[in-house]
């Protein structure tokens, strides 16, 4: 299998009924300010460089973000908090992320998640992310310059976890703990967490612009 052909497999996907049901209603029903739009509706597929040494791993799309625009991080709060950091490191083009067919190109850096579909409240219940934990499984295999993990948000650093163990990498025990900027060995990989570019956590001042800045430094500084 492709990255190419993963990807489509994710776009048909229909494993979690509630999350078919949800992505398409909001698909059909749109928010006003963007009724003029074409919403994807679809699960969203991971997107990057296929020659990464980076991985960032996700949540989920954002109902009315990249449920609308096809693309990760696309369309909502999180993107244009995540892409301004992105160009700064290097690992973007550009600063701005609007639609999936805006010029954005990734360098070094691929996207991923651990739900593909967007869910209601922006949570995806364990079942639905064990159900598209294969996929994430499946890109750390056909990513083979993948040095470093980036989750975003405690939900995927745990999901990585569980994705590592399944690849057969030993997690040790008890439980690793997630803490932003917290970073562990694990195989061939460094696992980095950091806070999610949630609007939850950059409207309040939990994940600040320099704090953000500073993890993708952190990146960069374990880049072999």
């Amino acid at each position: 299998m492709t990255l190419n052909q993963l990807n489509e497999t994710i776009v048909a996907c229909t494993r979690c009924p509630r999350l078919v049901e949800y992505r398409e209603r909001i698909a059909r029903e749109k928010r006003a300010a963007y009724r003029e739009w074409k919403y994807w509706g679809k699960p969203v597929p991971a997107c990057g460089d296929p020659q990464a040494r980076v991985l960032m791993v996700g949540l989920a799309p954002a109902a009315h973000g990249a449920n609308r625009t096809g693309r990760m991080f696309t369309g909502d709060g999180s993107g244009d908090f995540l892409t301004p950091a992105l160009y700064c490191a290097g690992f973007a083009n550009q600063p701005t992320s609007t639609h999936k067919d805006d010029g954005l190109m990734l360098h070094d850096l691929y996207m991923a998640a651990s739900a593909h579909c967007a869910p209601p409240d922006n949570r995806p219940t364990p079942q639905e992310i064990a159900n598209c934990r294969g996929y994430l499984v499946q890109h750390l295999r056909l990513l083979p310059h993948v040095q470093v993990i980036l989750a975003l948000g405690k939900i995927a650093f745990d999901n990585t976890l569980v994705a590592l163990a399944q690849l057969g990498i030993p997690i040790p025990s008890p439980r690793l703990r997630f803490g932003h900027r917290a970073q562990y060995r694990l195989g061939p990989y460094l696992l980095v967490a950091s806070y999610h570019p949630s609007r939850q956590n950059t409207q309040t001042g939990r994940l600040t612009r320099a704090m953000f800045d500073a993890i993708f430094r952190q990146v960069r500084r374990n880049l072999t």
